[in-house]
């Protein structure tokens, strides 16, 4: 890559991981379903009237729109309103990526190797010793409910994978159309109409750049320029800066929200980040070259298709999970994340 484009992808990594920092400060001025149906508002108008179309099925817009914004944002809001750090957030969802290769090994077929089995043990290895540490020094009900976030967000990256966008911002910006409306219905429903209307009557300066942020410079700015570099290098170069997105979280809720580290939690990253790692990045041995067809063969033409063949046969996944894309555009690694 070149180092113009190496930076990028730091950035997007930095962006998406001082995201957690941000959401902090966003539930300081609103309640976490209005917050995240707003963050999406945000993220969708005007843009939908400028990315032109969908690209997909709208069963995969609505899918992921449900699973992923719905579920897995308002899962994890909820669960950093009720107390999850930032820094242990921002680690905790890379778990996602061993849900993923769960879900699609459950559900497309797609068996993982004995590395990346491995990663996925090293993985949920991790995620106990973060359990145990948050379950003695803080609310174990916040920690589960990002742990529920990563797993939705495997099943969506399974739904990604199906629909192959081929356009990763158009697929985006039309996700994010379809929670407002939920979230807002929930928000009315949990957090009460009352809530909401102080929250909406207090909005100032300081929320406005919460909500930009999250809308903005995450999900346009940071799946746009993803996207863009997945378009022009390999998955196998770019997925693992997203390995960067904890770091950049972690420090970042240590330097503006003043979180410490405990040792148990870095062991916790230690073993984490080790275990997204082999189970995103490991590709196995290369596949053998197949033999040159014979001029009868040749003639005869190419053979029918194997089941899964096609533009959406074979996942591949970046450190958060998510389809690499390297067919069709769509992001890979990003965790989505918070994002």
């Amino acid at each position: 890559m070149r180092p113009a484009h190496i930076a990028l992808a730091a950035l997007v990594a930095a962006v998406w991981g001082v995201n957690f920092v941000v959401i902090e400060i966003g539930l300081g001025h609103f309640p976490p379903l209005l917050f995240s149906a707003l963050r999406f508002l945000a993220a969708a108008l005007p843009a939908v009237f400028l990315v032109g179309r969908p690209k997909v099925a709208w069963k995969w817009i609505l899918g992921v729109g449900l699973v992923l914004g719905v579920a897995k944002f308002g899962l994890l809001f909820i669960g950093m309103d009720l107390g999850a750090p930032a820094g242990l957030s921002s680690l905790v969802l890379q778990v996602q990526a061993v849900f993923t290769a769960l879900f699609a090994f459950a559900l497309l077929g797609e068996r993982p190797g004995g590395v990346k089995a491995a990663g996925m043990a090293i993985a949920l290895a991790g995620i106990a010793v973060a359990a145990v540490d948050e379950g003695t020094s803080g609310p174990l009900a916040g920690f589960l409910l990002v742990i529920g976030a990563a797993v939705c967000w495997g099943v969506s990256n399974v739904l990604t994978r199906k629909a192959s966008p081929p356009d990763a911002l158009n697929f985006m910006v039309w996700v994010s159309a379809v929670p407002v409306l939920p979230l807002l219905a929930l928000s009315l429903l949990v957090e009460g109409p009352e809530r909401d209307l102080a929250a909406l009557r207090g909005l100032d300066w300081a929320g406005l750049g919460v909500i930009a942020y999250v809308a903005w410079a995450v999900t346009v700015f940071g799946f746009g320029a993803w996207g863009w570099l997945l378009r022009r290098y390999p998955a196998s170069s770019v997925a693992p800066f997203s390995l960067l997105v904890p770091v950049f979280g972690m420090s970042a809720a240590a330097l503006f929200l003043g979180e410490g580290i405990s040792g148990p939690r870095w062991c916790a990253a230690a073993l984490l980040v080790g275990g997204v790692a082999l189970t995103s990045l490991w590709r196995g041995s290369p596949s053998p070259v197949p033999p040159a067809a014979t001029p009868a063969e040749r003639e005869a033409g190419p053979p029918d298709p194997l089941p899964g063949d096609g533009p959406s046969a074979g996942l591949s996944d970046g450190p958060s999970g998510r389809p690499s894309g390297a067919r069709s555009g769509a992001p890979s690694g990003g965790p989505a994340s918070g994002r």
